[in-house]
């Protein structure tokens, strides 16, 4: 079966699992996916990722989720532009999350990265995640 939105799912999957309290879960992998990740990771949100390898051309990533005093690190994590719906932003007009606060990931013409980055890199793109 085909995935329309693998970023989409990746992020469910990681609200599903600190819903439930899991400590790792897991995505299939992508390069795609992997930079969002990274981005996730850089700021805080996740512990770590590692890529196992299935064979066959077929890997997964295990997201270390991460938690403080107990509770979830990550409050929201809700998906901006999607498949039926692209979302773009400008360098003016980026989207601050919570006042600051929370970061919103965007794919830019210099790769994937948070609205800060792209803040000092002084470039917009499309809005890929909003996460508090």
């Amino acid at each position: 079966m085909v995935m329309t939105d693998p970023l989409g799912d990746m992020l469910t999957r990681i609200r599903n699992g600190q819903r439930a309290g899991k400590a790792v879960v897991s995505a299939p992998a992508s390069r795609y996916r992997g930079t969002v990740l990274d981005v996730l990771q850089r700021e805080g949100f996740i512990r770590g990722y590692n890529k196992v390898d299935h064979g066959n051309g077929k890997a997964d990533f295990d997201i270390e989720l991460k938690y403080y005093e107990g509770h979830p690190v990550i409050k929201r994590i809700q998906r901006v532009s999607k498949p039926g719906r692209r979302v773009y932003s400008s360098l003016n007009t980026l989207p601050k999350v919570q006042n600051g606060l929370g970061v919103s990931i965007l794919s830019t013409s210099r790769g994937v990265m948070s609205d800060n980055e792209a803040r000092e890199a002084s470039v917009g793109g499309e809005v890929l995640c909003t996460v508090f």
